[in-house]
């Protein structure tokens, strides 16, 4: 029998890598003094917030404890005045000061931070991960201070910095060559087309997600500068492998509607609300990426349409044929419209989302107020090999007809049906005690009752709430 104490250090360590839970974890160092010192030397991720009071005291505590700590997430979700005070711009100072092996950094609703906290962690050499979420006094000038300081930023995400507008540290990442992941996310002040200044950067980007805010997004459209600098600077993004844009403006010469037809090694696309999306702009997606396997495209209402272009613009059944002839490794589709399109203006026919279905390897198809696809494309949907997982949100012309057909498709394991009105109880009869789906969902479907799916699956998850029908 071998004793604890004849362990060596390093099956010790992997017994606590193996242990996720943090509250596990602080009751397993409490054992003994050497686990104590084991856990301390171990700990690389530290997670704290509200909790943290006195803030800097605490901090400096903590860090002092867990000397080899290289992912630091500070978080203050939920905060209210009785919890304490937030960390201060002090509190960055002593993580500068105390974790020199600092990789990853993020902080959320920390309200209190300045740019001139931002600006100590400019020593931080070995920091390439900066996340920040609703961080409200801080501009683009404490961006720029940990920019130019840390050379070996790899990722940046920013997410609803609402006073970050001064966009000079985007000419300094162009300048680095080092960054590979950047998200934006509902920062009023960077446009889209501020992203040109990326400049050689692109050519190592990875992953770019732009969202724009919705409420302010019609006040940036037309920024003709922004536009002619799109237009006469070539683009180099072909090692991107995942591109995801909402709210954004598609159009000829118009800010990231550039990269669309540039990136060689897409894996991944998002395109959410994004106005002005044509067919030139898929099929040239789908000529150039090859290696494409998942698609999301949200479809804006028509109504938003004439307000911008002398003539609406649809995506149709062109982009869909190009997706299955050219992308023959897509294994996720996603395919949607907004609450304004109408049933009858459907950009997508029955016919083009069963070309795509039938001819690529789609394991996983989402459809939200598809109102074209219905009985009969879930007949044909018998025919898939590779469906894995099928979830319908508001497709109206499904009707229990088509929900029988589930029960013959060959490899379906998740199915989930959300505010679809045409299915009933009985179209759930042929699945019940079959074994056949591991999970199925069924969310605010108003004449479809908890017991008629008990049975339907190994697991099942029922909700009614039919307040949306009011």
């Amino acid at each position: 029998m071998v004793l604890m104490d004849n362990l060596p250090d390093q099956l010790i360590w992997e017994i606590f890598n193996r242990i996720k839970n943090t509250i596990d974890r602080n009751s397993v160092s409490l054992t003994c003094k050497r686990f104590y010192n084991l856990e301390n030397e171990q700990r690389k991720h530290l997670r704290v917030g509200c909790g943290l009071n006195p803030a800097n005291e605490a901090l400096t505590c903590l860090c002092n404890r867990f000397p080899n700590l290289n992912k630091v997430e500070i978080t203050y979700s939920g905060w209210m005045s009785k919890s304490g005070k937030q960390l201060e711009d002090p509190g960055l100072s002593i993580l500068a000061n105390i974790c020199p092996l600092l990789t990853d950094l993020t902080l959320s609703y920390c309200t209190f931070i300045t740019d001139a906290g931002l600006s100590s962690l400019s020593s931080c050499s070995k920091l390439s991960s900066l996340k920040l979420n609703f961080t409200p006094r801080i501009t683009g000038s404490g961006i720029f201070s940990i920019v130019s300081g840390c050379k070996d930023l790899k990722k940046i995400h920013l997410i609803r910095c609402l006073n970050i507008s001064n966009v000079e540290w985007l000419e300094c990442l162009g300048k680095q060559e080092t960054l590979q992941d950047l998200c934006i996310k509902n920062c009023r002040g960077i446009g889209e087309g501020y992203l040109v200044k990326l400049g050689p950067t692109w050519r190592n980007m990875k992953r770019l997600q732009f969202e724009v805010d919705s409420n302010y997004r019609y006040m940036k459209l037309y920024d003709r500068l922004a536009v002619d600098r799109w237009q006469k600077q070539w683009v180099p993004c072909e090692n991107m492998t995942e591109l995801m844009l909402t709210n954004c403006m598609i159009s000829p010469g118009r800010g990231l509607a550039c990269i669309l037809d540039k990136c060689k090694n897409l894996e991944k696309v998002h395109l959410d609300m994004c106005i002005g999306a044509r067919d030139c702009d898929i099929i040239g997606l789908a000529e150039n990426s090859k290696n494409l396997r998942a698609i999301s495209i949200r479809v804006p209402s028509d109504f938003s349409l004439p307000l911008l272009m002398d003539n609406p613009l649809r995506l149709t059944d062109n982009s869909l044929k190009s997706l299955a002839q050219n992308c023959t490794q897509l294994e996720s589709v996603s395919l949607s419209f907004s609450d304004g399109e109408f049933p009858s203006l459907s950009s997508f026919s029955l016919d083009g989302i069963l070309s795509l279905i039938t001819t690529c390897p789609v394991k996983s198809l989402f459809l939200d107020r598809v109102y074209s696809f219905n009985n009969t494309g879930m007949e044909a949907l018998c025919g898939s090999d590779y469906l894995q997982t099928l979830e319908l949100t508001r497709c109206q012309e499904i009707s229990d007809e088509g929900l029988e057909c589930v029960a013959r498709y060959p490899w379906l394991r998740v199915l989930r049906l959300t505010k679809c009105l045409g299915v009933t109880d009985d179209g759930f009869k042929p699945l019940i005690g079959l074994c056949k789906l591991e999970q199925l969902v069924v969310n605010d479907c108003p004449q479809v009752s908890l017991k008629g799916v008990q049975g339907a699956a190994k697991s099942v998850s029922y909700k009614q709430d039919l307040s949306w029908m009011y």
